[in-house]
């Protein structure tokens, strides 16, 4: 039994170092390995959370503002270029757009330092396709399913297990199973099956992406009442095989313990991917050696002239006309306001309750920490059993693994390549994450990444030049029990004109999808609320 990778985490490194020409392969007990500590600017974060700032010495105008340059936030800056309209800028806090879906280069390959694929959309997902049907990623039509470039879709192996000191094709053990194991994983994907399957009187999937578009029957909305631990419990289904698999999938797209994920979002992971493509299988997935860098670049290329970058967005209040959004450029030190005619704010939800006077309700908004490392080796991983994949995953390791940067490459020919090492930091409250993040030095990480890197594949001994590491303190939401149904995530989510609100914490899943749709959508409510007139990329 194989059963593909469903997940997107969003994030990747910038700016790490290339290779140097006199750089040696290091040895396990070596001192120092080369390298850069890195991550989202914490100095620039913290001044938010509680510094002082300037007042405004320049005012400047836009007749909408976007605030927050992640996947949100560009692609309400692409519904507003679609639009035809050009009086708009984007203000993000750090020196790139992209949020936590930037990637790195260094001179072996460009890499993800997190969000390393886009499965194939889902029919209802019908603003992504559009997007990837402007960017020639999507690049014709057949009986009405996408076709996609065939050189974008993932190629084969595309991920193996290391269960049993064997690697193994697909991520679900199938050696030496007990019958209870056999018997719960069976019944486990039909359920599964079943939820993907299912709609409701309307027509609605039980789980869709955009999740927005989901059944509210209330059977589906009660599961968001308890963990997904709780109701694997509920169907005496303890197998450990299923337990352990279940737990990478939590991990693997939560960054968070199955005792402390949704039911909901525990079976949405596994119910609401269903690929529509004419010329790939429903579970295949969209893949670049910058993962989805590529895609961020390429919407931030075509949107260079309304960014911004290096302001440190601090108060955002509407006025009588419009909005007041008050901040500092990092360059100058000086502060600068802007004035619009409404607001789209697509940052995190923690950072909009900062930012935007009147307490706005963080309840059961937190999040995940992870550590990402771009690791290059001068030879690919290799390993007894099966062939080395694009993704690679230990059943004992505390990391989620590493996904080749170079699978992609036609050259076929071992040579050097970068591997993306994952490691959410799920089994600690995250604040002590967070602490963990700030307290440890580069050599600890590297320390932790070559050990694990060697356990799993000895045949790197001697391989390993470089491990870059990145460290993502809030990487994603966390989606937790009565965070979806509850209220709370619907009502930060309602726009309050001028201001719109676009994260895709306000689905409570870190999806690319979820980010697009969130950012469109705001985008085309701000466009209604001007009277602009624009036809929809969502319908």
């Amino acid at each position: 039994m194989a059963v593909s990778r469903r997940t997107l985490i969003a994030g990747s490194v910038a700016g790490a170092a290339a290779i140097g020409a006199g750089a040696v392969a290091l040895m396990p007990g070596d001192e120092t390995i080369p390298g850069t500590l890195g991550g989202a600017d914490f100095t620039r974060g913290h001044k938010l959370r509680g510094g002082t700032f300037p007042p405004a010495e320049t005012i400047e105008k836009n007749r909408i503002a976007i605030v927050g340059g992640g996947v949100a936030g560009l692609s309400a800056a692409w519904a507003l270029a679609d639009a035809g309209i050009g009086d708009f800028r984007l203000f993000e806090l750090e020196d790139r757009t992209g949020g936590n879906a930037r990637s790195g280069k260094n001179a072996v390959s460009a890499y993800p330092l997190g969000a390393h694929y886009l499965p194939l959309p889902n029919a209802e997902a019908k603003g992504v396709i559009r997007l990837l049907e402007q960017l020639s990623i999507l690049t014709g039509w057949q009986d009405g399913k996408p076709i996609y470039d065939p050189y974008q879709i993932v190629a084969d192996p595309d991920e193996r297990l290391l269960y049993l000191g064997k690697w193994q094709d697909g991520l679900v053990p199938q050696k030496g199973l007990t019958a209870k194991d056999a018997a719960d994983l069976k019944a486990f994907f039909a359920a599964m099956k079943a939820y993907s399957d299912r709609r409701d009187a309307s027509g609605k999937p039980a789980f869709a992406i955009p999740m927005e578009l989901s059944s509210r029957d209330p059977d589906l909305l009660a599961l968001d009442t308890v963990s997904f631990t709780h109701w694997l419990d509920q169907q005496h289904w303890t197998s450990p095989i299923l337990r352990g698999h279940v737990r990478y999938a939590c991990r693997d797209d939560y960054g968070t313990e199955p005792d402390q994920v949704s039911a909901w979002a525990g079976i949405h992971y596994f119910a609401s991917r269903r690929g529509h493509a004419a010329n790939a299988d429903p579970d295949a997935v969209l893949t670049w050696p910058e993962g989805n860098g590529h895609l961020v670049g390429r919407m931030a290329a075509r949107l260079k002239a309304n960014l911004t970058c290096g302001r440190i967005v601090h108060r955002v209040t509407p006025s009588g006309t419009g909005v007041r959004i008050d901040c500092l450029d990092v360059a100058t030190g000086k502060g600068v306001a802007i004035e619009a005619e409404a607001a789209i704010l697509a940052t995190p939800h923690f950072v909009t309750a900062r930012i935007v006077p009147g307490g706005m309700d963080t309840t059961g908004f937190d999040y995940a920490p992870w550590v990402v490392a771009a690791v290059t080796v001068d030879r690919p991983p290799a390993g007894p059993g099966f062939e080395r994949a694009w993704d690679n995953v230990s059943w004992t390791s505390r990391s989620l693994g590493y996904v080749v940067d170079t699978h992609q490459a036609l050259d076929r020919v071992p040579q050097a390549t970068v591997l993306s090492w994952y490691l959410p930091l799920s089994d600690m409250s995250p604040a002590d994450a967070r602490r963990e993040m700030l307290k440890q030095p580069l050599e600890y990480w590297q320390d932790m990444i070559r050990d694990d890197l060697l356990q799993t594949n000895p045949d790197l001994k001697g391989a390993i030049r470089r491990i870059d590491v990145w460290r993502w303190g809030h990487a994603m939401i966390r989606p937790t029990p009565g965070f979806f149904w509850s209220g709370a995530r619907e009502a930060a989510a309602k726009p309050q004109p001028p201001l719109f609100y676009a994260h895709s914490d306000l689905s409570g899943l870190s999806l690319f999808e979820e980010a697009h749709y969130r950012g469109t959508r705001a985008a085309e409510d701000a466009m209604t609320h001007l009277a602009i007139p624009h036809s929809s990329a969502l319908a």
